[in-house]
């Protein structure tokens, strides 16, 4: 082979490699970001799982608190005791809230 064929094989080698290079490269993306999705879909998924086990936790503990009241006062009375004041307070809602925060800002 002459050095001008020589070169031009040489060139060539070169470009094949470079292209093969960037093929890998994109496709180290696609995988990236195929398994990048993937984890957003899996963490969006228990994050709303823990929200509903957070809300059947609320639903639960609250109503446990209001038979508990309930089970105290009757227990009060059986004892002879006056019923307790102020036990059967419950606390202000987010809407209240947000008027009474709302009041404080005029």
């Amino acid at each position: 082979m002459d050095s001008v064929s020589q070169r031009v094989l040489e060139y060539l080698t070169e470009v094949e490699e470079g292209a093969e290079e960037v093929l890998t490269i994109k496709q180290q993306i696609v995988d990236l970001d195929s398994r990048r999705n993937r984890n957003r879909e899996a963490l969006n998924a228990l994050k709303t799982e823990v929200s509903e086990d957070q809300e059947q936790l609320d639903k639960e503990i609250n109503e446990l608190r209001k038979g508990l009241k309930a089970k105290v006062n009757r227990l009060n009375e059986m004892q002879g005791k006056p019923e307790l004041r102020g036990y059967s307070l419950s606390p202000l809602s987010t809407d209240e809230i947000k008027a009474i925060n709302s009041l404080f800002k005029r």
